[in-house]
């Protein structure tokens, strides 16, 4: 049985290195999942990827399913989740290029479908959700990145919008004064329903851009995919050197 579950976003669609062993498509409760469940091998270890937009990518954050992505994951038999997205840096220590592993979440996004608990078949339930990231998992992607000699930031409040736009810069300003040093669109729900289902999850933040206002002028796309570029290439040997070590 598989373990561990990957669901890339914008900029990692697909795991290059990954020996595909079979495609699924699954039916859940709550619909249907972004993409097919793809299950290989990556550095001789079992690993389910799930691209979280799509593949090709054209699900907005806002229309991403996620309650059918994180059930599927759960009936493919995945206990932990490494979560990659493609984020905006707002404190000084979050510069284009760079890798957080945040491990807190303010949470502005709306009218998501947001929790498990809310029919007959799931009883409501309050789940502790002080720490929305898994820290066994965490410590395990920090120490991934140090056997490969790549710095990343070991914290980090994820503040979740909810896009597709991006933000003003007097809505970065307020994040900013919340406490916020990434801001992205797609760590809620998903970390919450994650919990919920008792599936460990952690993230791997790829800062694409200075969030808006943080620099001169309009955030440029092309500066984006540079950034993007070069943080999925370090995404993929902190993944390789975990899933080795684990």
């Amino acid at each position: 049985m598989t373990t561990l579950a990957i669901i890339g976003g914008t900029g990692l669609t697909q795991l290059s290195d990954l020996v595909v062993i079979k495609r699924e498509k699954i039916d859940t409760p709550y619909g249907a999942p972004s993409a097919e469940f793809v299950t290989g091998e990556l550095n001789g270890k079992a690993v389910v990827f799930l691209a979280r937009h799509g593949n090709p990518h054209t699900i907005a954050p806002h229309k991403i399913n996620y309650r059918a992505n994180i059930w599927g994951l759960k009936q493919l038999g995945v206990e932990k989740i490494i979560a990659v997205a493609a984020v905006g840096g707002i404190s000084h220590q979050m510069p284009p290029a760079h890798i957080a592993i945040p491990d807190q979440i303010i949470d502005y996004s709306y009218d998501r479908k947001h929790t498990f608990f809310d029919d007959e078949k799931h009883p409501l339930t309050h789940i502790d959700f002080s720490y929305p990231y898994n820290q066994a998992l965490r410590v395990g992607l920090i120490t991934a990145a140090a056997e490969v000699n790549i710095n990343v930031c070991p914290i980090g409040t994820y503040g979740c919008t909810q896009g597709p736009r991006l933000e003003t810069a007097a809505e970065i300003k307020r994040m900013e004064q919340d406490g916020c040093d990434l801001v992205g669109m797609t760590g809620m729900p998903e970390a919450a329903l994650a919990k919920e289902l008792g599936i460990d999850y952690a993230a791997l933040s790829v800062i694409a851009n200075w969030g808006a206002g943080k620099s001169e002028g309009e955030i440029s796309m092309a500066e984006i995919e540079e950034n993007l570029h070069v943080g999925m290439a370090n995404v993929a040997k902190i993944l390789k050197a975990f899933i080795k070590a684990h």
